[in-house]
This record gives structure tokens, C-alpha cells and sequence, in this order.
């Protein structure tokens, strides 16, 4: 039976040995190894890094965020049962394929757990950028309203809501607040242009002009890898969100390869495709949680205001919701990491214990 004891809540107080800050976002959570194991484990394991690469422990938890804000559910159930597998499973799924094809590699070094990665540290390009092949989501919000300008690309008139676009668009924004770009506010996710990148390359750390181009073929590639792969199990590839960053192999050798996440149900739009066919749209991606809660919240307005994200805090913080929500959006999470992977996805029976066990007897990674 699933309860809240196959949850990892809280993934940054775990008593991995670091001389760093815990850094802990929405989802996961990243522990900066310390010299000393970051060259023991890369010698030990052989990874393909420099032997002087940092590496860290990145934990993923099963916490959901949605409208800026993490929610929680009746009955301990503090997060969504499977999510924190399922996203993994499927980025990684995804990452060996994209090095199977001859396209980059990613930040993964190792995967001692279903809710846990072994990553190298890379230089970020600072481009957060969004791979599209349908107009819906925010992109047909300002469409609907008059807008044909994205990012430098310009869409002509006539689209419909959900419509499939002639060609996959790649709307690129900031990763962080970058200072001195002529026409770029200093601000975090600015929508930015492909003028932009090239007149300001060094700002967004790219190492070279033609890193741009680079940059630019494996998003495709990567998004027309994923796209292909999911037309053959009936779904569709809606739109993505692609991150880059520069590491150096063992060799000396630096190279461009995939961070973060990528092609997830948290990181994308993916639709069943007979219900597409049928005029309707059916949502396997994390868009049916956030519909979900827009239906059950007695003012939807609240969430889409972000003028008033104190009371939306408020609102997370102290309302439990449904535990049938919470295994509803399991169900969606599970069901598709298992079609993409095509393999069953076994859940954690406690975490956190099983956690600690692996990284300390088979890593040396956990504090005496």
C-alpha cells in the first residue's frame, strides 16, 4: 500500500558529508561533495571527469511545486507518491539515449539510487530555453491577445489553440539575473533573443560564437530524439525546457553537455495522441495537477495572480490537500515514466533509509 512512509518530503537534511551549504530548490536538493571525496570517487569509479572535477550529491524529493509554491496532502502525504523515481528514471532514460545517438552528455556520473544522482559540476550557460512544437500554454495566452513576436521569431496570422507550429520553436530566456546586456533587464526568465545570445555570448557563458550553433543542434536534436520516441507510444511532444552546461572530460577536453532535468512531465507538455486526434486534450504531464488545483481551490484567480503570492504561500502552506489528488497526479507520473522507460517502476519502501544505506556503505559518503 502506498502511504506517506514512500515519500522523501524533505531531501536537504540528510547526513551526506559536505563542507558546503545544502543548496535545496523546489525539487531537489544538491550536496557539494568535498575535495577529498570527489577525487577518492572519481578514482575510484573511473568517471570521465577531471581529476579535479567537484562532484555532488543531488537529491531528488517527491515534493510538487506548482503556481511558485509547494503543496502538501492530508494524511502526511507531503508529496506525490513515485514522482521523485519516475523524474529521474525518465532524464535518465533520456540522457543515454542522447549519448547513445552521438549527441552530448549530461551532468549524471552515476545513479546509486531511484531518488539519486552522482553529477559533475559544469559552467552554466545562462539561457533557459524552451523547445516548442504547438502553440498553447503562455505562448497561445499572448498570442490569443494580439502578440506575434516571440523571442525574435515571428508567427503569423491565423494559428489556432493547440495547433501544431510549421517548425520547432526555440524561445530562449535568462537563467538568473544578468547585468550589463544592452536591452535585456537585469532580471530573472527575461525572454531573450538569438540576436541577443550572439551580440552577448560571454554574458551567457558560452565559450564561442560557434558554441551557439552547437547549442542550438543539440536542442533540436534532443527535442526531435524525444519527439520520435513518444509518436511511436502514442503520445505527443509538446514543448520542453532544455539547460546547458560546460565541463571538462578526463582528457582535458571541454565540452558542451545537458544539465538538469529533461523531458519530464515537471519539464514538459506531453499529450496522449488519439485523444489530439479527437479534438480533445489529455495532459501526462504535471498541467493536470495545476488544473487540478485551479478546480479545487474556491478562488482560482488566486493562483494566476501573482500579485497576491502571499495569500497563495498561505494558502500552500496550510491547506492539506486531497490525498486523492496527490495519488491521481501519481498515477500520471508513474503511468507515463513507465511507457517512455518500459520498464516498472519500483518504489522506495522508506527513502530516506534506503538512501543513507547505499551512500554510506557502497559511496562512504554519510558522516560518522
Amino acid at each position: 500500500m502506498i502511504d506517506a512512509n514512500n515519500i522523501l518530503a524533505i531531501s536537504n537534511n540528510l547526513p551526506i558529508r559536505t563542507d558546503q551549504p545544502v543548496h535545496s530548490g523546489k525539487v531537489r536538493s544538491v550536496y557539494w561533495l568535498t575535495e577529498t571525496d570527489s577525487k577518492r570517487l572519481i578514482l575510484e569509479r573511473g568517471y570521465d571527469v577531471a581529476p579535479d572535477a567537484s562532484l555532488a550529491i543531488m537529491i531528488i524529493s517527491d515534493r510538487i511545486s506548482a503556481f511558485d509554491c509547494i503543496w502538501r496532502g492530508e494524511e502526511g502525504m507531503n508529496g506525490v507518491p513515485g514522482k521523485g523515481a519516475a523524474l529521474n528514471a525518465i532524464s535518465s532514460y533520456w540522457f543515454k539515449q542522447f549519448r547513445h545517438h552521438g549527441l552530448a552528455d549530461s551532468h549524471i556520473l552515476d545513479i546509486p539510487h531511484p531518488l539519486v544522482w552522482i553529477v559533475q559540476k559544469a559552467l552554466p550557460v545562462k539561457i533557459e530555453a524552451i523547445c516548442r512544437q504547438y502553440i498553447t500554454g503562455s505562448m497561445w495566452r499572448s498570442y490569443e491577445q494580439g502578440e506575434r513576436s516571440f523571442c525574435g521569431l515571428v508567427l503569423p496570422d491565423g494559428l489556432a489553440k493547440n495547433q501544431k507550429l510549421d517548425d520547432i520553436l526555440i524561445t530562449p530566456s535568462t537563467k538568473g539575473i544578468l547585468k550589463g546586456i544592452p536591452g535585456v533587464p537585469e532580471k530573472d526568465d527575461v525572454n531573450i533573443t538569438r540576436a541577443d545570445i550572439v551580440a552577448n555570448y560571454r554574458a551567457f557563458n558560452f565559450q564561442s560564437p560557434h558554441d551557439i550553433d552547437h547549442y542550438e543542434t543539440l536542442l533540436k536534436a534532443g527535442f526531435n530524439l524525444i519527439s520520435a520516441a513518444l509518436s511511436k507510444q502514442d503520445q505527443i511532444f509538446v514543448d520542453t525546457k532544455f539547460e546547458f552546461g560546460y565541463v571538462t572530460d578526463k582528457n582535458g577536453q571541454e565540452k558542451l553537455i545537458y544539465l538538469d532535468e529533461v523531458g519530464t512531465p515537471d519539464s514538459s507538455r506531453i499529450w496522449d495522441d488519439p485523444s489530439y486526434r479527437q479534438g480533445n486534450i489529455v495532459e501526462n504531464s504535471k498541467e493536470t495537477f495545476r488544473q487540478l488545483l485551479l478546480n479545487y481551490v474556491p478562488d482560482p484567480k488566486l493562483l494566476l495572480n501573482n500579485q497576491r503570492m502571499d495569500e497563495r504561500r498561505a494558502l500552500a502552506r496550510n491547506k492539506a490537500l486531497p490525498k486523492k489528488m496527490l495519488m491521481e497526479t501519481a498515477t500520471i507520473y508513474l503511468n507515463i515514466a513507465e511507457t517512455i522507460t518500459r520498464q516498472r517502476l519500483t518504489l522506495p519502501e522508506n527513502p530516506r533509509a534506503e538512501i543513507i544505506h547505499e551512500l554510506k556503505n557502497n559511496y562512504g559518503l554519510i558522516e560518522d
